[in-house]
This record gives structure tokens, sequence and C-alpha cells, in this order.
């Protein structure tokens, strides 16, 4: 007969393990972590290295962007930067994740990136520190998004674009094809911001 020696842990992480005393058999239960309900859940961090914790931006929609400095969409930023304008007083903000993900095409440091981004199309809307996006190394907000969109919406390419509505859950996705002002994307954001939360 085994015996067992049961260790608990914290209420707020709750993890026991069942150890046989024979050494025979070993059992490992884990409690299963809380699962994200909205992007409120998670926390990033910018480009100059500071908490970014996405609940400072609730109550607002956002748009959920991965950029690239050498990419042939890298254009885009200048849509982007002209959605911001255009909507940002009526509770929108987009946010740019650079990556690297596709054929390596961002710079290595944050600080290049955030040097390139603001002399070459001005931006003026949040940067997040280079991320990974795609694949199982990718930042809990993307797993996460492609967990409740689905992988067929997840980034094929940069400039993928999430947007979020005012409770913090994802309404639809655009692919990179899609532009920043395109009438599909704007009218989102327009009727996104209509609904108030």
């Amino acid at each position: 007969m085994f015996k067992a020696l049961i260790t608990a842990a914290s209420t707020t992480a709750s993890t026991a393990a069942v150890f046989a005393a024979s050494g025979v058999a070993a059992v490992l239960l884990v409690a299963a972590a809380p699962v994200a309900t909205t992007v409120y859940d998670f926390t990033m961090t910018t480009i100059d290295g500071k908490p970014m914790p996405f609940d400072q931006y609730k109550g607002k929609v956002l748009l959920v962007v991965n950029t690239a400095s050498f990419c042939g969409f890298t254009p885009q930023y200048e849509g982007l930067q002209k959605l911001q304008d255009t909507y940002k007083d009526q509770g929108f903000t987009v946010i740019g994740i650079p990556s690297g993900d596709f054929m390596g095409q961002e710079y290595k440091s944050n600080g290049e990136i955030k040097t390139f981004c603001e002399s070459k199309f001005g931006i003026k809307f949040p940067l997040s520190e280079k991320s990974v996006v795609t694949g199982s190394k990718a930042i809990p907000f993307y797993r996460w998004a492609s967990d409740v969109l689905g992988p067929d919406k997840a980034p094929k390419w940069n400039f993928h674009k999430y947007l979020i509505g005012r409770d913090g859950k994802i309404i639809t996705a655009f692919s990179t094809k899609t532009t920043p002002m395109s009438p599909e994307v704007t009218g989102a954001v327009a009727a996104a911001i209509a609904v108030k939360g």
C-alpha cells in the first residue's frame, strides 16, 4: 500500500503533488491557470522597457498590430498613425507590436525600432517591445487571440490587425493586405466606438 505525501500551495495558486512512498509511481496534480477572458488580463512591456498593462486602456477600442520595419507593408505605419489621429479623441488607440517573426524584417534593438518609427513615420501611438507573435513561443496576448478566433485568424505576416472592443474582447481580425484606412477597418472601428461601454 502506498503512503502519500500531499503538499498544498496557497489559495492563489493551488497546486497539489502526490508522491508514492515506494517511488514506483508519482502523480502531479496541477490546478488549471485562470483563463484569460479579456485583453485586460495581459501586461506587456513598452518599447522603452516600462510596464504596459492593457487594463490602462479599459473602455477604449484597440487595434493591435504586429509591425515590422523592413517589410513591403511597412508604409502601413502611415495609415495606422492616420487612423490613430482620426479616432483617438473618440476612445480609440492603435497599439503596435514590433516583431521579427517573418523573415527577420525588424531591427534587432527596441531603440532602433523606436527611432525608425518616430523619424520615418512620426508614430505617436503606443509601441511594445519587440515580441514573438506566432507559434508556441508567442507572447500570451497572441496565443489568447489565436485561441479565441482560431488559428486561421492568427498573423500570417506583418501588419495583421486585431480589433478589440470597449469590453476588452476581440471583435475581429484583419489580414495584412487590409490597409488601416480601408472601409473595412474604419467602418469596424467606428462601429466599435459607437458601442458605449
